[in-house]
């Protein structure tokens, strides 16, 4: 009998489920200070364990299989032996008992034809790619209310033996089978890891959602695809709520808990401000900073002092402002949204001597004047929020009225008409999620190149997105006649801006762009600067800006010209620019 070829695996992080039950009848006769001390040992594992390299989460589970999930992925499998015999030193420990666990390694699996680039170490994977399979071997845990993890093996039975199936046949079936999963980008977020050798099951799978009925509808369409009708097995399925560490003294206490800490956060921040003697009058959502450096004030001033006139393009900007309490700086910086503030976090903990950053949200009820040298009355620009620079192409941005979205920016040199077909086919399937904002090609006004820009309004839906368009036709790195621009090591990245133009201000709007280019040409850092067109709406435009560093970009967006140009553009622009950083 012929031997069939195996897929090939790239392993990441060692995971385990631990399920625990607890001890109620003991918990409750336990006297006051037992259960203190149970919680005290039982916290400081916990924030241990969400502070390790890796990821950590615990669980409620719901039903009689158990009442806790701690679920840990590590670099190792000694830090879960480690962390295993850790928890069972613990007081807290004596009220549980194990009711299931199961032991396994984070995967990606090469049964596609383009995943044959990331496994040969002779090619250069697509970025596109190589992004999906290390979110796959690399995972992060969401911040969703709901877990389910069920383990499930292959069948080998006479009839429906997968692993005497031939590699095509195999692979044919599971790129049908991902094409179900992938309809569900932005709702339920999947964590395969495999378990050959390692426990009684295959793979373990663990899907999170915000909505459980997303994860039942899911697993409902899988059941009907022949990769589970014929050939899964299914272990015992168990249902969860994430809950933070630090309710766990309200979980054992029978109370209401949640993901959220946010009023920890906020109890954090507003000591911050109290001892610094700061009050802000935020607006609802509001969300706070404080940084402390351990250099000099004047020092800090200087550098947020160029920080802020970048800062006050944005109207999500309240202040940023520069203290000092105890012989220390502090820098405090209020915007009206976590997004922003989370954008705004980056820069500033470049500041120099910084030795610890606190955020949270702030009270709506606080109100009054900053006490610094900052513009505590806020900005009244229209060039919407600042943007996140994150890794990889998972670009963070922001729309108007302070809205959350993520983008993703992809250079191709495919034939346009090719090109547009199959982003044409890729919309029509993004268009069935309320996530999609949009996705469109885009094509210089001077010159052929081809970009794709697809907008999210969350990560994990454009985390998704990013695995389907990276398979266009022709994706390639954005990189000039020299390569510059394709070293990610010797560049900034782009920063991507969008404008939708008034029809009768397009041609105005083109001419001036050549006037900025001529400007940026003689500015240190600047690699190149492109305008292009959605090719279904001339008017909506894509700038895209390469630099050697960000303090070279920042040097840019800070200068008097770029004021001059954002001034002008009030009058010919439609709507307000939405600005993205692409790392």
């Amino acid at each position: 009998m012929q031997r069939r070829e195996p897929p090939r695996t790239e392993e990441g992080l060692y995971a385990l489920h631990d399920f625990r039950r607890v001890d109620w009848p003991a918990w409750n006769a336990a006297d006051e200070a037992t259960r203190e001390r149970a919680l005290g040992d039982a916290l400081g594992f916990l924030t241990e364990q969400a502070d390790a390299e890796g990821e950590f989460a615990l669980f409620s589970v719901l039903g009689h299989k158990a009442d806790l999930l701690l679920l840990a992925l590590r670099p190792g499998m000694a830090d879960l032996d480690t962390a295993s015999r850790a928890f069972e030193r613990t007081t807290f420990a004596e009220f549980t008992t194990p009711t299931y666990s199961y032991v396994s390694v984070t995967e990606a699996s090469g049964y596609t034809e383009a995943s044959a680039d990331y496994f040969d170490p002779e090619v250069e994977a697509d970025p596109g790619l190589k992004r999906y399979m290390d979110s796959r071997i690399d995972p992060e845990l969401p911040d969703t209310e709901f877990v389910c993890f069920y383990p499930m093996d292959k069948r080998r039975d006479p009839e429906y033996n997968w692993y005497d199936l031939p590699f095509s046949e195999r692979a044919e079936m599971m790129e049908s089978h991902g094409e179900v999963g992938k309809g569900y980008a932005g709702r339920v977020k999947q964590v395969i890891t495999g378990s050959i050798g390692f426990d009684d099951w295959e793979w373990g799978v663990t899907l999170f959602s915000e909505e459980m009925t997303d994860i039942k509808e899911l697993i409902t369409e899988m059941r009907y695809d022949p990769v589970s009708s014929r050939y899964a097995e299914f272990g015992p399925f168990y249902v969860g709520r994430r809950f933070a560490p630090t309710q766990l003294d309200a979980y054992m206490a029978g109370e209401a808990v949640a993901v959220d800490e946010s009023a920890e956060a906020a109890t954090a921040l507003a000591e911050e401000l109290g001892a610094l003697g700061v009050t802000v009058d935020a607006p609802e959502g509001a969300h706070g900073l404080v940084i402390h450096s351990d250099t000099e004030r004047s020092e800090v001033e200087a550098e947020v002092d160029s920080l802020r006139g970048n800062f006050e393009h944005y109207d999500s900007h309240v202040l940023t402002e520069v203290h000092e309490s105890d012989g220390e700086t502090a820098v405090v910086s209020v915007w009206a949204n976590e997004g922003a503030a989370n954008t705004a976090s980056g820069f500033l903990q470049e500041l120099p001597g910084v030795t610890a950053v606190v955020d949270g949200p702030m009270g709506s009820e606080v109100e009054s004047h900053g006490t610094g040298e900052g513009h505590g009355e806020g900005s009244d620009s229209d060039e919407g929020d600042i943007r996140e620079e994150l890794a990889d192409l998972d670009i963070y941005s922001g729309k108007p009225h302070g809205e959350d979205v993520y983008a993703l920016v992809l250079y191709s040199e495919a034939d346009r008409e090719e090109l547009s077909t199959e982003v044409s086919d890729l919309r029509d399937g993004f268009d069935r999620y309320d996530t999609h904002v949009k996705t469109a090609v885009y094509e210089a006004v001077e010159g052929d190149r081809l970009a794709v820009v697809s907008i999210w309004e969350t990560g994990s839906a454009a985390d998704t997105a990013s695995g389907f368009l990276a398979d266009l036709p022709g994706i390639v790195a954005h990189a000039d006649e020299d390569g510059v621009l394709g070293d990610t090591e010797s560049g900034f990245g782009t920063m991507g801006m969008f404008y939708t133009v008034k029809p009768e201000h397009r041609e105005d709007f083109v001419e001036t762009f050549a006037g900025v280019t001529d400007l940026l040409s003689g500015m240190e850092g600047h690699h190149e600067t492109e305008l292009l067109a959605n090719e279904d709406d001339e008017n909506d435009m894509f700038i895209a800006s390469q630099w050697r560093a960000r303090e070279d970009a920042m040097a840019f967006f800070g200068s008097e010209e770029f004021r001059e140009t954002v001034r002008w553009g009030r009058d010919v622009l439609a709507d307000r620019p939405r600005h993205v950083f692409l790392a």
